[in-house]
């Protein structure tokens, strides 16, 4: 299966939360498999840079740019957002996450329940 790795799971590895090594294994054995969206590559950029580690930016940038294909939203997407917001209450994040997803017919790898709203449209893995 052919997923959009969402935030949450990158997150847990570089600041070694509770679930890093469920991630990790998780990451392992999906290469090839797997895209990121830009949106994932500029939260962890704003969330490292507040947190003064700006050289974790860069060794996760240099680690994941050359695994993962970026994947944005398109223009006609943005629209979906609010829809998706008011029908299926997700955030800003997720109802992103979930557009990109379905927009490229990807399966979202993620820790975040709330995308259990949206089962029926989208595959969900919680890792």
């Amino acid at each position: 299966m052919n997923y959009l790795v969402d935030t949450n799971i990158f997150l847990e590895i570089l600041l070694n939360q509770a679930g890093r090594k469920k991630c990790e294994s998780f990451l392992q054995g999906e290469k090839g498999a797997a895209w990121i969206s830009d949106f994932t590559l500029h939260s962890i950029g704003v969330l490292l840079f507040r947190q003064k580690r700006p050289e974790l930016f860069n060794r996760f940038a240099a680690d994941t740019l050359p695994q993962f294909t970026i994947l944005s939203l398109s223009k006609a997407g943005y629209p979906r957002l609010a829809e998706v917001n008011t029908r299926h209450g997700l955030d800003f994040d997720d109802a992103y996450q979930f557009c990109v997803a379905e927009e490229n017919h990807l399966a979202i790898a993620t820790q975040d329940k709330d995308f259990q709203r949206v089962r029926n449209l989208v595959d969900v893995r919680m890792s």
